[in-house]
């Protein structure tokens, strides 16, 4: 991208150094934020430049922004960007943007952060039988671990929850396939009483084993 007049050759404050850039050729994440940047230079341009119009304050700004948005795939963050400005009269915040990724995972066919948590929590054991959303639920679920998921409070076990599923949420989004949990065995014929004969077999199994 060309810097703009004002902008730093450097733009969001660090070299070109791929951070993020997903395995198909899409924007790493410095090019998400000066995309970011740019959406709202163009749909809020007196906001902007008030807000931006020190070349030193931007370039901390995007710093910030980098920083605070790390989380999140870069084209999480320029679906958000197009997003706010087409519903937002106002230049967006940082909390607006995290809002705004958040509600883009049902672009990918994943559920929101908080329908996950809700979803984890409320899933009744086993847990792999479950028949889940997403397997990025239940393996977010997995790896906060199940019994802390039921046993702590929320503002405790939400924050590790959503630090998982974030993560296994930009793996879908660069193209992977999470495993989906395996149901465990069900026994065969569970309710079926055996027949004589049958019982006949396991009771001579068992004398020879006790070999009596």
């Amino acid at each position: 991208m060309k810097p703009r007049s004002g902008a730093s050759q450097t733009e969001a404050g660090q070299s070109r150094q791929r951070t993020g850039a997903d395995n198909k050729g899409g924007p790493d994440r410095v090019d998400a934020i000066n995309q970011l940047f740019t959406e709202f230079e163009l749909a809020y341009h007196n906001q902007y430049h008030k807000a931006y119009g020190d070349p030193d304050r931007l370039m901390l700004a995007k710093k910030y922004w980098l920083e605070c948005l790390g989380d999140f795939h870069p084209q999480q963050l320029v679906t958000a960007a197009r997003r706010l400005v087409k519903s937002q009269d106002y230049l967006p915040t940082i909390s607006a943007v995290i809002r705004a990724c958040e509600e883009s995972y049902g672009l990918f066919g994943l559920p929101s952060e908080r329908d996950a948590y809700t979803e984890a929590c409320r899933a009744p054991a086993p847990k792999s039988a479950y028949a889940w959303s997403h397997p990025a639920v239940y393996q977010a679920g997995k790896a906060t671990d199940w019994f802390f998921l039921a046993t702590e409070a929320e503002d405790k076990v939400f924050p590790v929850f959503a630090y998982y599923y974030r993560q296994l949420c930009q793996r879908v989004i660069r193209g992977e396939d999470l495993q989906a949990p395996v149901p465990p065995a069900l026994e065969k014929d569970p309710s079926r009483p055996l027949t004589f004969a049958e019982r006949e077999k396991k009771l001579a199994q068992l004398r020879a084993s006790l070999d009596i």
